[in-house]
Protein backbone atom coordinates (compact mmCIF):
# COMPACT_ATOMS: atom_id res chain seq x y z
CA UNK A 1 0.00 0.00 0.00
CA UNK A 2 1.52 3.11 -0.71
CA UNK A 3 2.14 5.90 1.53
CA UNK A 4 0.35 9.52 1.47
CA UNK A 5 1.19 12.92 2.18
CA UNK A 6 -0.97 15.76 3.77
CA UNK A 7 -0.76 18.20 1.13
CA UNK A 8 -1.70 21.57 1.75
CA UNK A 9 -2.14 24.45 -0.85
CA UNK A 10 -0.89 28.09 0.36
CA UNK A 11 -2.01 31.05 -1.76
CA UNK A 12 -0.15 34.21 -0.97
CA UNK A 13 2.43 36.79 -1.34
CA UNK A 14 6.08 36.04 -1.64
CA UNK A 15 8.65 37.14 1.16
CA UNK A 16 12.31 37.22 -0.08
CA UNK A 17 13.55 37.48 3.67
CA UNK A 18 11.50 33.92 4.54
CA UNK A 19 9.88 34.92 7.66
CA UNK A 20 6.17 36.10 6.07
CA UNK A 21 4.16 34.86 3.30
CA UNK A 22 4.38 31.68 1.30
CA UNK A 23 8.13 30.94 2.28
CA UNK A 24 6.86 30.86 5.87
CA UNK A 25 4.50 28.87 4.69
CA UNK A 26 6.37 26.21 3.41
CA UNK A 27 8.22 25.93 6.58
CA UNK A 28 5.38 25.73 8.79
CA UNK A 29 3.34 23.21 6.47
CA UNK A 30 6.68 20.86 6.39
CA UNK A 31 7.61 21.21 10.69
CA UNK A 32 3.92 20.03 11.35
CA UNK A 33 4.04 16.97 8.72
CA UNK A 34 2.70 18.52 5.91
CA UNK A 35 3.54 18.68 2.05
CA UNK A 36 3.10 22.54 0.98
CA UNK A 37 2.21 23.49 -2.29
CA UNK A 38 1.88 27.52 -3.73
CA UNK A 39 0.21 29.72 -5.80
CA UNK A 40 2.05 33.19 -5.27
CA UNK A 41 -0.06 35.67 -6.20
CA UNK A 42 3.10 38.95 -5.51
CA UNK A 43 6.45 39.05 -5.27
CA UNK A 44 6.75 41.47 -2.42
CA UNK A 45 10.51 43.09 -1.77
CA UNK A 46 10.75 43.40 2.15
CA UNK A 47 13.32 42.26 4.95
CA UNK A 48 13.06 42.72 8.29
CA UNK A 49 12.61 46.77 8.15
CA UNK A 50 9.33 46.26 5.85
CA UNK A 51 7.53 45.87 2.89
CA UNK A 52 9.14 48.40 0.36
CA UNK A 53 7.70 47.00 -2.88
CA UNK A 54 4.85 45.01 -4.44
CA UNK A 55 4.73 43.20 -8.05
CA UNK A 56 1.37 41.52 -8.63
CA UNK A 57 1.30 38.29 -10.55
CA UNK A 58 -1.33 38.26 -13.21
CA UNK A 59 -4.25 37.02 -12.10
CA UNK A 60 -4.57 34.56 -14.86
CA UNK A 61 -1.51 32.65 -13.73
CA UNK A 62 -2.71 32.53 -10.36
CA UNK A 63 -5.68 30.92 -11.70
CA UNK A 64 -3.49 28.64 -13.26
CA UNK A 65 -1.36 27.75 -10.11
CA UNK A 66 -4.04 26.91 -8.01
CA UNK A 67 -6.12 24.72 -10.51
CA UNK A 68 -2.97 23.12 -11.27
CA UNK A 69 -2.79 21.86 -7.69
CA UNK A 70 -6.39 21.39 -6.67
CA UNK A 71 -6.88 18.93 -9.52
CA UNK A 72 -3.65 16.83 -9.42
CA UNK A 73 -2.43 16.85 -6.30
CA UNK A 74 -6.10 17.41 -4.41
CA UNK A 75 -5.11 19.44 -0.94
CA UNK A 76 -6.51 18.66 2.15
CA UNK A 77 -6.56 22.01 3.25
CA UNK A 78 -6.22 25.70 1.81
CA UNK A 79 -4.59 28.56 3.70
CA UNK A 80 -5.15 31.74 2.01
CA UNK A 81 -3.45 35.13 2.32
CA UNK A 82 -2.31 38.19 0.64
CA UNK A 83 -3.85 38.46 -2.37
CA UNK A 84 -3.59 42.43 -3.43
CA UNK A 85 -5.67 42.68 -6.08
CA UNK A 86 -9.61 42.85 -6.66
CA UNK A 87 -8.65 40.71 -10.23
CA UNK A 88 -7.42 37.97 -8.14
CA UNK A 89 -9.35 37.67 -5.25
CA UNK A 90 -11.91 37.07 -8.23
CA UNK A 91 -10.31 34.44 -9.70
CA UNK A 92 -9.28 32.58 -6.25
CA UNK A 93 -12.96 32.99 -5.26
CA UNK A 94 -14.51 31.42 -8.63
CA UNK A 95 -12.46 28.20 -8.41
CA UNK A 96 -12.57 27.52 -4.96
CA UNK A 97 -16.11 27.87 -5.26
CA UNK A 98 -16.17 24.84 -7.51
CA UNK A 99 -14.15 22.81 -4.45
CA UNK A 100 -16.56 23.21 -1.38
CA UNK A 101 -15.52 20.43 0.51
CA UNK A 102 -11.69 21.23 0.94
CA UNK A 103 -11.29 23.52 4.49
CA UNK A 104 -10.34 27.00 3.68
CA UNK A 105 -8.16 29.05 6.58
CA UNK A 106 -7.93 32.76 5.71
CA UNK A 107 -5.78 35.16 7.00
CA UNK A 108 -7.37 38.48 5.93
CA UNK A 109 -4.55 40.43 5.03
CA UNK A 110 -5.08 44.44 4.07
CA UNK A 111 -2.00 45.82 5.47
CA UNK A 112 1.31 44.81 6.27
CA UNK A 113 2.75 45.33 10.19
CA UNK A 114 4.08 48.52 8.83
CA UNK A 115 1.50 50.20 7.60
CA UNK A 116 1.80 48.97 3.48
CA UNK A 117 -1.73 48.49 1.78
CA UNK A 118 -1.80 44.88 0.62
CA UNK A 119 -5.15 44.69 -0.76
CA UNK A 120 -6.95 47.36 -2.34
CA UNK A 121 -10.32 48.54 -1.72
CA UNK A 122 -12.36 46.71 -4.62
CA UNK A 123 -10.56 43.39 -3.65
CA UNK A 124 -11.49 44.02 0.21
CA UNK A 125 -15.37 44.10 -0.88
CA UNK A 126 -15.66 41.18 -2.92
CA UNK A 127 -13.50 39.47 -0.13
CA UNK A 128 -16.10 40.17 2.33
CA UNK A 129 -19.19 39.60 0.24
CA UNK A 130 -17.86 36.65 -1.72
CA UNK A 131 -14.59 34.95 -0.10
CA UNK A 132 -15.62 34.86 3.67
CA UNK A 133 -18.78 32.30 3.13
CA UNK A 134 -16.27 29.80 1.83
CA UNK A 135 -13.84 29.62 4.51
CA UNK A 136 -14.12 27.12 7.39
CA UNK A 137 -11.40 29.41 9.67
CA UNK A 138 -11.26 33.51 9.55
CA UNK A 139 -8.06 34.98 11.15
CA UNK A 140 -8.02 38.47 11.80
CA UNK A 141 -6.32 40.03 14.31
CA UNK A 142 -8.14 42.96 16.25
CA UNK A 143 -6.82 45.92 13.71
CA UNK A 144 -8.33 43.94 10.89
CA UNK A 145 -11.43 43.21 13.11
CA UNK A 146 -11.54 47.11 14.15
CA UNK A 147 -11.88 48.05 10.39
CA UNK A 148 -14.29 45.27 9.44
CA UNK A 149 -16.80 45.71 12.38
CA UNK A 150 -16.32 49.85 12.07
CA UNK A 151 -15.37 49.96 15.50
CA UNK A 152 -12.57 49.84 18.02
CA UNK A 153 -11.70 46.37 19.62
CA UNK A 154 -8.77 46.24 21.72
CA UNK A 155 -10.50 44.49 25.06
CA UNK A 156 -10.24 40.87 25.93
CA UNK A 157 -14.15 41.12 26.97
CA UNK A 158 -15.25 42.77 23.74
CA UNK A 159 -13.78 39.82 21.61
CA UNK A 160 -16.21 37.36 22.14
CA UNK A 161 -19.39 39.84 20.58
CA UNK A 162 -16.95 41.09 18.00
CA UNK A 163 -16.07 37.50 16.81
CA UNK A 164 -20.23 36.54 16.48
CA UNK A 165 -20.44 39.51 14.78
CA UNK A 166 -17.54 38.75 12.34
CA UNK A 167 -19.32 35.21 11.99
CA UNK A 168 -22.36 37.35 9.65
CA UNK A 169 -19.92 37.72 6.94
CA UNK A 170 -20.58 33.94 6.19
CA UNK A 171 -17.39 32.20 7.89
CA UNK A 172 -17.95 28.69 9.35
CA UNK A 173 -15.68 29.89 12.29
CA UNK A 174 -13.60 33.04 13.24
CA UNK A 175 -10.44 32.86 15.52
CA UNK A 176 -10.03 36.62 16.65
CA UNK A 177 -6.61 36.72 17.64
CA UNK A 178 -5.46 38.72 20.72
CA UNK A 179 -1.75 39.44 19.98
CA UNK A 180 -2.42 43.41 20.27
CA UNK A 181 -3.70 43.10 24.00
CA UNK A 182 -1.98 45.08 26.00
CA UNK A 183 -1.72 42.29 29.05
CA UNK A 184 0.36 39.72 30.34
CA UNK A 185 -1.39 37.29 29.03
CA UNK A 186 -2.97 37.25 25.86
CA UNK A 187 -6.02 35.53 24.53
CA UNK A 188 -6.96 34.56 21.23
CA UNK A 189 -11.00 34.22 21.16
CA UNK A 190 -12.56 31.34 18.54
CA UNK A 191 -16.39 31.52 17.89
CA UNK A 192 -17.77 28.87 15.57
CA UNK A 193 -21.21 29.07 13.63
CA UNK A 194 -22.77 26.14 16.22
CA UNK A 195 -22.47 29.46 18.94
CA UNK A 196 -19.83 27.52 20.54
CA UNK A 197 -17.15 30.14 22.04
CA UNK A 198 -13.08 28.96 23.02
CA UNK A 199 -10.84 31.40 24.59
CA UNK A 200 -6.85 30.15 24.47
CA UNK A 201 -4.81 32.11 26.81
CA UNK A 202 -0.65 32.11 26.37
CA UNK A 203 1.70 34.14 27.88
CA UNK A 204 3.11 37.02 26.23
CA UNK A 205 6.37 36.68 24.77
CA UNK A 206 8.33 39.74 24.92
CA UNK A 207 10.33 39.42 21.27
CA UNK A 208 11.07 42.01 18.58
CA UNK A 209 11.24 38.57 15.89
CA UNK A 210 7.34 38.19 15.36
CA UNK A 211 7.48 39.22 11.39
CA UNK A 212 5.36 36.69 9.76
CA UNK A 213 3.30 35.67 12.74
CA UNK A 214 -0.07 35.17 10.79
CA UNK A 215 1.06 33.84 8.22
CA UNK A 216 2.45 31.03 10.33
CA UNK A 217 -0.61 30.56 12.63
CA UNK A 218 -3.06 30.17 9.42
CA UNK A 219 -0.64 27.73 7.86
CA UNK A 220 -0.68 25.93 11.22
CA UNK A 221 -4.35 25.70 11.65
CA UNK A 222 -4.46 24.75 7.69
CA UNK A 223 -2.17 21.89 8.01
CA UNK A 224 -3.50 20.74 11.26
CA UNK A 225 -7.20 20.45 9.61
CA UNK A 226 -5.35 18.54 6.44
CA UNK A 227 -4.57 15.88 9.31
CA UNK A 228 -8.14 15.42 10.15
CA UNK A 229 -8.25 17.54 13.37
CA UNK A 230 -11.10 19.01 14.83
CA UNK A 231 -11.31 23.24 13.99
CA UNK A 232 -10.35 23.82 18.04
CA UNK A 233 -8.25 20.81 18.33
CA UNK A 234 -6.43 22.28 14.70
CA UNK A 235 -5.88 26.35 16.40
CA UNK A 236 -4.94 25.13 19.90
CA UNK A 237 -2.27 22.97 18.44
CA UNK A 238 -0.82 25.95 16.07
CA UNK A 239 -1.46 28.59 18.57
CA UNK A 240 0.80 26.26 20.85
CA UNK A 241 3.23 26.26 18.07
CA UNK A 242 2.79 29.76 17.04
CA UNK A 243 4.15 30.34 20.92
CA UNK A 244 7.12 27.66 21.08
CA UNK A 245 8.39 29.63 18.29
CA UNK A 246 8.56 33.05 19.13
CA UNK A 247 9.56 31.85 22.53
CA UNK A 248 12.32 29.98 20.06
CA UNK A 249 13.26 32.81 18.17
CA UNK A 250 13.34 35.66 21.05
CA UNK A 251 17.38 35.51 21.31
CA UNK A 252 18.05 35.62 17.54
CA UNK A 253 19.29 38.29 15.38
CA UNK A 254 18.58 38.48 11.65
CA UNK A 255 18.54 41.95 9.76
CA UNK A 256 18.10 45.31 11.44
CA UNK A 257 14.35 45.41 12.48
CA UNK A 258 11.41 42.68 12.92
CA UNK A 259 12.89 39.33 12.44
CA UNK A 260 11.15 35.95 11.76
CA UNK A 261 9.88 33.37 14.42
CA UNK A 262 12.27 30.03 14.47
CA UNK A 263 9.88 27.89 12.71
CA UNK A 264 12.08 24.63 13.20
Amino acid sequence: MKKTYFPVLSIAGSDPSSGAGIQADLITIAALGGYACTAITAITVQNTLGVSGIYPVPAQAVREQVEAILTDIKPLAIKIGMLHRFEIVKEVVDILSQFPKVPIVLDPVFLSSSGHPLLDEEGIQLMIEQLFPLVTVLTPNLTEASWLLGKEIKEKDQMPEAAKELLKFGAKSVLLKGGHLEEEVLSDCLVKSSGEIFFLDHKKVNSNNTHGTGCTLSSAIAVNLAQGFSVEYAVERATEYVVKSIEGGKDYQLGGGNGPLKHI
